[in-house]
């Protein structure tokens, strides 16, 4: 007697033999029971799940002696024909390859006549969708009213390209993919009739590789006992897959979840050394982490994965160290590179990258987060420090640090302003009209009766802690201020650099800085943090007002003098337009800047401010 595969020889014969498709076995025998039998049925799903094999076993029922029954006796000659093939009522038909007008018009032509000996006439196309669009047309008109002794059962993997005439003419029923679970089960029960010892991991290496399939587990174990003969265990499956350990899965697993950057690596440089299938492993780690997900989400249910036991212990501890939001934010970054594995030129680099974006991905910072912070920031709720601490630098601010400030800032765009409830200063501001002024030409009020003005506070310089008031003058006393500012308060620090003390009267330092500088700081917050770090320099109860500059006249904005030309020339007019075009781009930052809260925003958030220029031409 020739050999049978296991696949042939396991094939189930009633409905209670089929794993995994209890949906379907229970509602066709129920519709036997009650003698609702329809006159067509579209069995459909992936491979190797049971949709030919479901096809029979129906065709037996309706078939079978004394029938339509559920239940049949193996030894009737009517169902032994219908196992063996050779029963002239039960027709199967290969959709692939009789695809054509002619052989439906054969098969309506055919389906006239009464069957040889059984009940039914049953025709069974197997992978219907190949059919093509003449011949579904061909069988629309039988399908929809055939004769009582006619029934058709149709199997397709991909019912969507099956045409919608054909579809409501039928009943369908989809078949799942087995769980893993039922297929180690099952194959357990085939090696101990088989004689064969199969280990526990073995068995759920050949389920993993199976994808759902019984019949690809099915042959992968009649493979393996060729090769192995009666004794397989794990590693011989994983060489036959191409697959990753599970020990090595959940160790790459665990290095991504630990921000274990060079583990990672590591662990993916000897899997690929070892030949295995990249893809399949990008497929494994998806898997791993929504199982991860979904144990956070699904509250601790066992019930709602496919794992073993070592499995379950592996996500109950890897569970512990990152929460949902960040296992979303890996299974993001692993869907979209799985899409693009195929078009890599080389697959390792690309999932090499793709490790490295995951392990970012753990401690990123959703947008959605941001703004919520921001909600509690204005609210005046304190801020939630990220994993880098409150004082965590700006990204790149160390590159943008300017070299440490004079005793008079140099002059900036972006200005500051910063309110207070003393009256205004009885000095008179300089002139509007008056080009840079010196130092000297301020008039300045302070009651000590030392002149001489204490050397500038530089950015190494330590702040002097009981130097008197007295010791300071105007412009001293703001380069002091203005240099604490550099490390804590940075985008304060920015904002102030073309600031300049205008004198000192008493407790009431007034600053000249631009005209626009009140929109961007009003706030008590700024004033408060001047005033102690006035203290922490030893000048006392210090109030700080800004006082703002009249615009400065320019040869651009003067009438022009009278001259014989009908119009001016085009350079001092072009010049004087460039300004106008580049100034409100500039201090255009009311919704951003303007608010106080941003400083303290980019501190908690570890982010860089960018400025966008317009283009010279003046286009969007």
């Amino acid at each position: 007697m020739s050999y049978l595969v296991i696949a042939r020889k396991y094939r189930p014969q009633r409905f209670a033999d089929v794993v995994g498709q209890e949906h379907v076995t229970t509602t066709l025998t129920n519709a036997i029971k009650s003698g609702r039998i329809a006159h067509a049925y579209l069995l459909c799903g992936p491979r190797g799940t049971g949709k030919t094999t479901l096809a029979r076993i129906f065709a037996k029922a309706l078939n079978a002696t004394g029938g339509p029954k559920a239940e049949w006796d193996e030894n009737d000659p009517r169902v032994q024909e219908i196992t063996q093939g050779r029963s002239l009522d039960v027709l199967e038909i290969d959709g692939a390859s009789n695809n054509g007008v002619d052989a439906v018009r054969e098969l309506r032509d055919t389906a006239r006549f009464a069957p040889a000996a059984a009940r039914f006439k049953i025709y069974i196309i197997d992978e219907v969708h190949m059919l093509t669009a003449g011949a579904f047309n061909a069988l629309l008109k039988i399908l929809e009213e055939p004769p009582a002794h006619v029934k058709f059962i149709f199997a397709t993997t991909d019912p969507e390209k099956v045409l919608p005439t054909i579809l409501s003419r039928c009943q369908r029923f989809d078949l799942r993919r087995i769980p893993s679970p039922l297929i180690v089960a099952h194959l357990g029960q085939i090696a101990r009739q088989e004689g064969v010892s199969v280990d526990d991991a073995a068995l759920h290496a050949i389920a993993r590789g199976a994808e759902g399939g019984m019949r690809d587990a099915q042959s992968t174990l009649d493979q393996l006992i060729s090769f192995c003969g009666t004794q397989i265990v794990e590693s011989d499956v994983l060489s036959m897959f191409g697959l990753a350990s599970r020990g090595q899965l959940l160790a790459l697993a665990s290095a991504v979840l630990g921000g274990q950057a060079p583990e990672a690596i590591r662990t993916l440089d000897e899997l690929a050394r070892g030949g295995k299938d990249l893809g399949r492993l990008l497929g494994d780690l998806l898997n791993h982490f929504r199982n991860l997900l979904l144990y956070h989400l699904g509250g601790k249910d066992r019930g709602l994965l496919e794992v073993s036991d070592a499995e379950w212990d592996a996500i109950q501890a890897q569970a512990a160290q990152v929460d949902a939001d960040a296992v979303t934010r890996i299974l993001e970054v692993l869907t979209t590179a799985e899409g693009r594995l195929r078009e890599a030129p080389s697959k390792r680099i690309f999932l090499e990258v793709t490790l490295i974006k995951a392990l970012q991905a753990r401690d990123a910072t959703s947008l959605d987060a941001v703004l919520r912070q921001l909600r509690k920031m204005r609210d005046g709720a304190p801020a939630a420090t990220p994993s880098g601490g409150p004082s965590a630098s700006v990204p790149g601010a160390q590159a943008e640090r300017p070299s440490a400030p004079a005793p008079q800032p140099p002059s900036a765009p972006a200005t500051v302003s910063v309110p207070t409830p003393a009256p205004a200063p009885s000095a008179a501001s300089p002139s509007a009209a008056a080009p840079s002024p010196a130092p000297a030409s301020r008039k300045e009020t302070a009651p000590a009766p030392s002149p001489a003005p204490a050397a500038p506070v530089t950015e190494a310089a330590t702040p002097p802690v009981s130097t008197p008031a007295t010791a300071f003058t105007a412009e001293s006393l703001w380069s002091a201020l203005y240099a604490s500012l550099e490390k804590s308060e940075r985008m304060l620090w920015t904002l102030l650099a073309d600031a300049r003390a205008l004198s000192l009267d008493r407790d009431l330092l007034t600053v000249e800085c631009s005209s626009d500088a009140g929109e961007l700081i009003n706030n008590p917050k700024t004033v408060a943090s001047l005033r102690q770090r006035a203290k922490e320099l030893g000048a006392g109860d210090l109030t700080v007002k800004f006082s703002p500059a009249a615009p400065v006249a320019t040869p651009a904005a003067a009438p022009p003098t009278p001259t014989p030309r009908p119009r001016p020339e085009p350079k001092p007019k072009e010049s004087a337009v460039k300004p106008a075009k580049v100034q409100p781009v500039i201090l255009n930052k009311d919704e951003f800047l303007g608010d106080p809260l941003i400083k303290e925003a980019l501190d908690v958030f570890r982010a860089q401010l960018i400025e966008v220029r317009a283009p010279s031409d003046g286009t969007a």
